[in-house]
């Protein structure tokens, strides 16, 4: 039964994410989904898993137990696929760079990558010592590429990589297009 419950969420989920990424809708939450993902930035997913995990907490007095909590397992697995699909796959990584060879990185990071880099000043904690922090987005697909550049130019860099939840901006943004 729980194999059951998980395969139907993905299946469910990838559909609903791609009709969702299409600019199409199901019906149901559809509408309302990209109005609050529009409005308050809730991610789709969410929203839907909170509304019916609402709906089954109430059903509980009516349904089985065993049944909502496969219901429950249905509608996470379902929320989690619709938000890789519309969201996953272009999700952004943020990376903040520290290396005594930071114009080097960041030339090629322009150049190479086709990214913006910002150049922030910090200083060493411990040492005190004035270091420049790069800092750049770039997309889930180029992040295998931008790892190998920097072990190339410079094997001892400090490099710290990050998801993000939105990015707005030219070139880089990851919303969806609603």
């Amino acid at each position: 039964m729980i194999l059951s419950a998980i395969t139907a969420g993905i299946i469910t989920g990838a559909g609903s994410g791609m009709i969702l990424r299409s600019l199409g809708s199901a019906g149901g939450l559809d509408i309302l989904t990209v109005f609050l993902y529009k409005k308050f930035s809730i991610r789709p997913g969410m929203f839907v898993l909170a509304f019916n995990a609402a709906l089954m907490i109430a059903a509980v007095l009516r349904i089985p137990l065993e049944m909502v909590l496969y219901t429950l397992i249905y509608l996470y697995v379902s929320t989690q696929f619709m938000n890789f699909v519309l969201i996953g796959l272009s999700q952004r990584k943020a990376l903040m760079i520290i290396s005594p060879k930071w114009k080097i990185i960041s030339h090629e990071i322009m150049d190479r990558l086709q990214r913006g880099v910002t150049v922030v000043r910090g200083e060493g904690g411990y040492t005190g010592k004035q270091l420049q922090i790069l800092y750049t987005v770039i997309s889930f697909t180029e992040l295998s590429r931008f790892k190998e550049m920097i072990r190339k130019i410079d094997p001892e860099a400090f490099v710290v990589v990050t998801e993000t939840l939105e990015v707005m901006g030219k070139g880089v943004g990851n919303q969806p297009h609603w």
